[in-house]
């Protein structure tokens, strides 16, 4: 089952107070460093394999593209800079929040569901402690540090996708694609893609938390709201790419040739 009109027009606003609680309480609260451990720990099994799988494809399909394109502009010896500047601002954002949204966000979204059919969060605060504190505030800590690491992962392997692609399939120079890596990207492109990943990290596993803690209906109703989870993350971690890619252009002059 999809998400219902009401849901599109209330979850984001949930999710945007339960974002403003889990970062007050950041830096409030005493840090729960063995859970973040732990939850980096799953968060990097869960999302390890999809990452490597699908980054080469993504740095495959951008080299081919950007190789083509470039040989008919007759502008071969840049194949190696379009590719790096694609990767690393578009590709590489795009593929860490897809395989955070559907790997990351659902499991914690399930883990979250789970604890809620079982009334582990019942007990929780009738024990006086606050389940954001206990249990979303390391979650989202943790799959925010594991998606910055990620995506270096994904522009690496992004790149030399590239590079296998331009060089040896398409026969380019390696010279020249090996040169022309600074024409375009520039280490802000590198911090910018960082700071998408590490938003893209917070804001799902704070929308898995939110369905999870929200779940009803038993375990039909914990895959609903994986569903659910999902397809919100989906639509604000794109909807949150666009903000910040406009801005950046808007902000940040940009190199050329």
């Amino acid at each position: 089952m999809g998400l219902s009109l009401a849901s599109v027009v209330r979850g984001p606003g949930q999710v945007a107070a339960m974002s403003l609680d889990v970062t007050k309480l950041t830096f409030t609260t005493q840090f729960q460093f063995r859970e973040f451990v732990e939850q980096a720990w799953f968060v990097v099994r869960v999302t390890m394999l999809p990452t490597i799988l699908v980054s080469i494809p993504f740095g495959a399909v951008i080299a081919l593209q950007v190789g083509n394109l470039t040989g008919q502009l007759g502008a071969q010896s840049f194949a190696g800079a379009t590719a790096v500047l694609a990767t690393v601002r578009e590709a590489a954002p795009i593929a860490a929040a897809l395989i955070i949204a559907g790997a990351a966000g659902s499991a914690v979204c399930a883990d979250m569901g789970a604890r809620k059919m079982r009334e582990e969060i019942d007990a929780l605060e009738s024990l006086g402690i606050d389940p954001i504190e206990r249990l979303v505030v390391p979650r989202a800590l943790a799959t925010l540090a594991v998606s910055v690491l990620m995506i270096s992962i994904v522009i690496a392997a992004g790149i030399a996708g590239g590079y296998y692609f331009t060089v040896i399939v398409q026969g380019g120079s390696a010279g020249a694609f090996l040169a022309s890596f600074t024409s375009l990207a520039t280490l802000t492109d590198i911090w910018v893609a960082m700071i998408k990943a590490a938003i893209f990290g917070f804001v799902a596993a704070i929308v898995g938390a939110y369905k999870g803690l929200s779940a009803g209906g038993g375990p039909a109703g914990v895959g609903r709201a994986v569903n659910e989870s999902v397809i919100l993350s989906f639509m604000l971690l794109f909807l949150i790419n666009s903000i910040i890619t406009a801005l950046y252009f808007q902000l940040v002059p940009q190199a050329g040739l």
